[in-house]
């Protein structure tokens, strides 16, 4: 499909901007594990503080990395599907948004102003700027569901008894996840944040911020996690040489995460006083119906795998594997799928633990955690997304890839890091091994009287696994830079590789219509929150001052 040279340029642009920023990212990821490691023994290395390079680590890889390639995949999956680009005017609007947001906050972060992690839990204070620069971003990921949703409609009612392509319909459940859950985290940063870190109003409700940030924070996962799943159904199976098993079951996959995504906030919050017992109870039941549609997938994507494997000549019990594309250098989207793929299966069987209310208190906020997430959004998440956006760059600019056999590799190298990595910080998690914490100057220093020999073994096998993802990560990026700058040699095109399905069920009526299924959403997020809320309302202490990071005192108190 041939498209115009403006919608080219903006794809382009929110692919490479974040590919860039990854830079710090990454860099600030492996700073994290010597640090910890008590490698390194103090608190800034190259005039950047522990906790600003964490911030930063965590708002690029999780927060601008994500958003911006979820709006430049949704653009590029309704257009090819749909045959008509989307609004260029729009387009650009919401690039310009999402960039002016990433510019104010960048400034903060590098300035030393916003070291409040990607979570930004008041007490602690950045700058306005962090918190605008917030808005923006959220607010500019907006725009396409608008113009997507009128693309949508029109085709509808010209096609009222054709189905709804998955991954259009897994691209709009997406976005209306993603809009529904940053309207919370919105209010918390325009109007409890903003006039706070101003000096506008003396103090914040920390519990009111806390559990308005995790209606949206938990979401955000599935909103990271949903291309990934929509690569995996739709595009996965082709490229392995098979089709998708169950057209319906992908289907049924998106509502069930469209149903609980955001009604699970509560989980994170298990520790939190503000909130009963019983709402925390129903918060983690709900936790476990989220696993189902993760469950279905793993199943789903299992037997579309087989079927390819048979179907380019294996046989035997599992001798199907073998036949897969694993190091096929033209089809190295095969690897980077597959690789995130093995990741969140750890991921996912941690996950568990985390969402049950009673070994919770046994892990929570130990190394376990981050442990857990890695698999999960540097895991599926991370290299679909790379995958991907060299796929996208190199199909629509015509540029053949640089290094492709390195290229191939690159993920087994990520995928052997990861697990190093998360094995060293799970284990060490058990073992109470704090989370976010710089351990190198007190638990990791010898000369410190809290010195834990035994976690030792466990951070230097997290530094291990982060030298090895830091290779494989700059590898990377020297790949699609490498690739930008190469002379065009192929035609430019719009080109996604599209599954057929192996039981390509009749349109059912339910699993093609959004509505009752958005209904649904809404009465599960009422019952989850009416309750949360007014627990928070009636528990609450009295508002928290403004503080520093590396200051125990109020800020009002200095002055």
């Amino acid at each position: 499909m041939q498209v115009s040279k403006s919608f080219k340029k903006v794809i382009f642009l929110e692919l490479a901007i974040p590919v860039a920023l990854l830079i710090l990212g990454i860099y600030h990821g492996l700073m994290q594990t010597i640090y910890r490691s008590g490698a390194i023994q103090q608190t800034s290395f190259a005039k950047l503080d522990y906790y600003q390079g964490l911030t930063l680590h965590g708002v690029i890889n999780a927060l601008v990395l994500t958003t911006f390639f979820a709006v430049a995949f949704g653009h590029v999956t309704i257009t090819y599907y749909f045959k008509k680009e989307t609004n260029k005017r729009l387009m650009w609007l919401s690039f310009w948004l999402m960039l002016s947001g990433v510019v104010l906050a960048a400034w903060a972060m590098l300035a030393g102003k916003a070291s409040v992690l990607y979570t930004f839990y008041p007490p602690l204070k950045a700058h306005p700027f962090f918190y605008l620069g917030a808005a923006l971003l959220i607010v500019g990921s907006w725009i396409p569901l608008y113009d997507w949703t009128r693309m949508y409609l029109k085709w509808k009612k010209e096609n009222p008894t054709t189905k709804t392509p998955l991954a259009v319909l897994g691209t709009l459940i997406n976005f209306i996840i993603w809009f529904v859950c940053t309207l919370a985290v919105a209010y918390e940063v325009l109007v409890l944040l903003i006039p706070w870190s101003m000096g506008w109003t003396k103090t914040v409700n920390v519990n009111l911020a806390r559990t308005l940030f995790w209606f949206f924070g938990h979401a955000l996962v599935y909103f990271w996690l949903l291309p990934a799943y929509i690569m995996f159904y739709t595009i996965l199976p082709k490229i392995a040489g098979g089709k998708l098993y169950s057209d319906l079951a992908g289907r049924i996959t998106l509502f069930l995460f469209l149903i609980f995504s955001i009604p699970v906030g509560v989980h994170h919050q298990y520790s939190d006083p503000t909130i009963t017992q019983g709402v925390k109870f129903f918060s983690g039941l709900l936790t476990y119906g989220v696993a189902i549609p993760s469950f279905i997938t793993a199943f789903t994507i299992a037997a579309s795998l087989e079927y390819a494997g048979r179907k380019n000549g294996g046989k035997g019990l599992f001798g199907w594997m073998v036949k897969l594309p694993w190091f096929d250098e033209k089809n190295y989207l095969f690897s980077y799928f597959i690789c995130g793929l093995i990741l969140f299966v750890f991921g996912g069987v941690t996950g568990i633990v985390n969402a049950s209310y009673s070994l919770n208190k046994v892990i929570h906020n130990t190394a376990w955690l981050p442990g857990h997430f890695h698999m999960t959004v540097a895991g599926p998440v991370f290299l679909a997304i790379v995958g991907m956006s060299l796929y996208l760059y190199a199909k629509m600019s015509g540029k053949k890839i640089m290094w492709p056999k390195l290229n191939t590799i690159i993920p087994y190298l990520w995928v052997t890091g990861m697990l190093i990595f998360s094995f060293g910080m799970s284990w060490g998690g058990l073992r109470g091994e704090p989370r976010r914490t710089n351990l190198g100057m007190t638990y990791l220093n010898p000369d410190s009287e809290l010195f834990r020999s035994d976690w030792v073994p466990t951070t230097m096998l997290a530094m291990l696994g982060g030298v090895i993802m830091f290779i494989a990560g700059m590898l990377f990026i020297i790949i699609f830079f490498g690739t930008i700058f190469r002379k065009k040699t192929n035609e430019s095109v719009l080109e996604i590789p599209v599954s057929e399905a192996y039981h390509d069920e009749k349109r059912t009526p339910l699993f093609d219509k959004l509505k009752p299924w958005v209904i649904t959403m809404f009465i599960v997020i009422l019952l989850a929150y009416v309750p949360a809320l007014l627990n928070v309302n009636k528990n609450s202490g009295p508002g928290a001052p403004r503080y520093n990071i590396d200051n125990p005192v109020p800020l009002e108190a200095n002055q």
